[in-house]
Parts: structure tokens; C-alpha cells; sequence
């Protein structure tokens, strides 16, 4: 009886720390920009160890403009003293392609952690996997993705995509 019990409340913290995110929506004082992104007020949602993210998304009124996406990267504890004034934060998708960012360094020499990837096209990121995330510095820091943080960050995306 106590195995069960113990499983159950593993699979329930499990469960739970994987969870989908809920989103958060907001308007402008204006009423022409919509903002959804996930509630990041408690934790970041989990990309690999030692890496969070948040997706935002702004819809703007009107048939002329596009909805916008970001996806923001926060690396824990990753403060990497650089020879250049700027670094490259790159995403590898499972099919070949890469979302790239260049990151201005602070003046003091310093990465502080966090980046912000514009996503161009949110359908084909669904439909593929984020391999891997390189943050190429001095040295260049891998992170791998596992297949349950990818499944979380399909359900999170499509949540952004899908919000109203």
C-alpha cells in the first residue's frame, strides 16, 4: 500500500511540474495590441536544466499587421565574461533550421543570462523540436532538450498560438 500511495504522489508531482502553463492575456490602454504569454509570476517553464523560457505573443488590430513572436531564454546562473561585445544565442530545430540571436554585452563585460529569439514562423516550430539551444561565447554552452521538456514546450506554444 505505501509503494502505491509513494507512486501516486510521484506521478503527481511529476505531473505537476510539467504542467502546461496557463496563459495571460492583456490589452493596451489603446485597445490595438493584444499580449498573450505564459504566467511566468511563479517559475519559468523548464527548456532543459539550467534553461527557462516564456513565449509571448502580440496580435495587432488590424488586417495589415502580423501577430509578432518571442521567445524569451533565461539561462540560471550563467554569467560568462566574453572577449567579444557581443555573443550569438542560437535554437536548432529537429529539421536543419536555426533561430539565431545576437546579444549585445553589458558594459561591464557580462552576459546577464537572457535573450529574446523573434520566432517568424510559430506553425513550423510546432510542427518541429528545438534539438538543442548554443550559447556561443568564450566557450560555447550546449543545452539539450528532453523529449518531455519538448512536449511541454509544444503544448505551451500551441497554447500562445491558440489563445484569444
Amino acid at each position: 500500500m505505501k509503494k502505491v500511495i509513494l507512486i501516486l504522489a510521484f506521478l503527481l508531482i511529476n505531473i505537476s511540474v510539467n504542467a502546461q502553463a496557463k496563459v495571460l492575456t492583456s490589452i493596451n490602454e489603446a485597445g490595438d495590441v493584444a499580449t498573450f504569454e505564459l504566467d511566468c509570476s511563479v517559475q519559468f517553464q523548464t527548456l532543459a536544466k539550467g534553461l527557462r523560457y516564456n513565449i509571448t505573443r502580440h496580435e495587432f488590430k488590424g488586417p495589415e499587421m502580423k501577430n509578432s513572436y518571442r521567445l524569451l531564454l533565461v539561462m540560471d546562473g550563467f554569467y560568462s565574461k566574453t572577449l567579444n561585445n557581443s555573443m550569438t544565442i542560437s535554437a536548432v530545430l529537429s529539421d536543419g533550421t536555426i533561430l539565431e540571436a545576437k546579444k549585445i554585452i553589458e558594459d561591464d563585460g557580462f552576459f546577464d543570462g537572457a535573450c529574446t529569439l523573434k520566432i517568424k514562423d510559430p506553425k513550423a516550430l510546432l510542427e518541429a523540436n528545438i534539438d538543442k539551444v548554443i550559447i556561443h561565447a568564450d566557450k560555447d554552452v550546449v543545452y539539450i532538450l528532453s523529449a518531455q521538456n519538448k512536449a511541454a514546450f509544444k503544448k505551451n506554444l500551441n497554447a500562445i498560438i491558440t489563445a484569444k
